[in-house]
This record gives C-alpha cells, structure tokens and sequence, in this order.
C-alpha cells in the first residue's frame, strides 16, 4: 500500500494557493506577447478547480508561472502567487525547489517531451521520493512499484526497468501521473491530464485524482478545454479567454447561466466538450 499524508490541516478558511492579478509577458521577435492579463483565482485545500479554455488563452502559461517555469523569454511583471502563506514569487531559486515536486507538483501534457528518454522510468519516479523525502534506493523502489500500480500500469518490477519509448503514449502519461502524486503534494496542477488516454482510462485516473483530493485533502487544479471533465469533477471552474479569466463560479452555476465566449463557440473545444456543450443547452 502507498501511504499518503491527510493535508487537511492549515489555517481554517484560508485558501492553500492564491493568485492575485498576475501578469505573464513573452519576449519575442515581433515584440511583446501578453499571455496572462491580471487573472485571480483561488484554491482552497481538497478543492478541485479548474482552468477551462480554447487553445492559446493562457492556461498552460498561467500554471507555468506557478510552478517558476517559464520559458527564458517569459517572465511575471505583476502579481502574486501565494501557496500555503508564502508569496512563491519572492522566493529563491533553491527554496522554489525544496515547494516544486513536493507540496506542487504538476502532470504535464505530452509526456514524450516531458520524460527523459535516457533514464528509466525506476529512476524518473525515485528522483523526487530520494530528493525530497530522503528514502533509501530500496524504499524508494517498492513505492516506485506501489505508484505504478496505483495509476493502473501492471508488472511494475519490469516496467521501472523499461525506457519511455518502450511505453504506450497511454502509459507514459500514467507514469507522469505517477510521478506526480509520488510526494503526495498539497496541491497537483494536471495539465490536460487525460489527453493521451483511452476512454476507459481517462475515467479511472480522473476517479483516482477525485478520490485523492478528497481523502487526503489534496487540492487539484485541472487544466482542460473539455467541458465533460469540468462538469464530471469539478467544484469550481475559471473559464479564461485571450489571456483574461471571463467568468469564474461553481461548475453548476457556470454551465447554467455562463456568459463566457468559450459556451457560444463550441468550435473552440473538442468533440467531447462539444456534445457535452449542447446537452447543457438542451437542458437548460
């Protein structure tokens, strides 16, 4: 079994992570892109919240800058970003990394970019059980193990000896999973989270994460532009459009009476969101 910490404790009432107008500019050749325009959101702890939008609005952007992992070019010019009462922007680079893996961990969407093709796949989920728990190689084997099951890949002894090429795109993304929920954070950013996975699978990992955040206090923010995922697991959602959140509520209250762009262009989103859109409007 994989023991998980309860992270329901912490002040009452206040959010684990709040964002206070932040501002994300990219320095380009053409000059310069404004990808985040003054969002402000929170997430308060076994929350689960998500960022829905079209391609390109600043989601990713956003939760990138959360982490301090912006690209060279990108940078925060105005904001905020307090997690657990500490202002992440004003820490150091090696106090972000003793907060980055262990109490925020984020699940990235193409895991072929984001796992290293020249390390095992034993050796990319023991890194943050030997960094920041300090675990032994041999614990941290069997929980590497433990993880691998729990995010439904079978013989884990033979897969953490394997390379990320020699995985399914469905599995490399479960091993990101894996990787993400390996410390057992406060708060886990799943950047569309699902999208390599059959249909089958999407349900059980998005299960897997609600059960997570629900039981251990985990606070969870989805990042997708598919509307099925937000109605399903969602308590509340911000829906961004051109780098600005343009309507922010409860998963219910944002289906039934949303005024966002996002519900009156049905293009933007895939085919999923869009049956799921007009069974909303069907039912309103």
């Amino acid at each position: 079994m994989v023991t998980l910490t309860d992270h329901n404790s912490g002040p009452a009432g206040a959010p684990l992570l709040e964002v206070r107008d932040l501002h994300v500019q990219f320095e380009t050749s053409r000059g310069v892109v404004r990808a985040v325009e003054g969002i402000s959101y929170s997430v308060n702890r076994g929350e689960i919240v998500a960022i829905v939008g079209e391609s390109g609005c600043g989601k990713s952007v956003s939760s990138l800058a959360i982490m301090r992992l912006l690209a060279k070019t990108g940078r925060v010019t105005q904001g905020s970003v307090r997690f657990d009462g500490r202002d992440l922007l004003t820490l150091s680079a090696e106090e972000m990394r003793a907060i980055r893996g262990r109490d925020i961990a984020m699940i990235f969407q193409e895991p072929m970019t984001s796992l290293n093709p020249v390390l095992s796949i034993g050796e990319q989920v023991m890194e943050p059980l030997l960094i920041h728990l300090k675990m032994t190689g041999a614990q941290a084997r069997a929980r590497a193990i433990e993880l691998l099951q729990l995010v439904g890949i079978t013989d884990g002894p033979r897969r953490i000896e394997q390379f990320p090429h020699q995985l399914s795109g469905g599995m490399r993304q479960r091993v990101m999973i894996a990787i993400g929920l390996a410390c057992n954070p406060k708060l886990l950013i799943a950047d569309e989270p699902t999208t390599a996975l059959d249909v089958t699978i999407q349900a059980q990992i998005l299960e897997l994460m609600k059960d997570l955040s629900r039981r251990l206090g985990i606070a969870l923010v989805i990042i997708t532009h598919n509307l099925g995922i937000v109605a399903r697991y969602a308590d509340r959602v911000n829906v961004m459009y051109a780098a600005r959140i343009v309507e922010q509520g409860s998963a219910d209250n944002v289906f039934s009476r949303t005024r966002a762009p996002l519900r009156d262009r049905p293009d933007a989103l895939d085919p999923a969101s869009r049956s799921a859109a007009r069974r909303q409007a069907r039912d309103d």
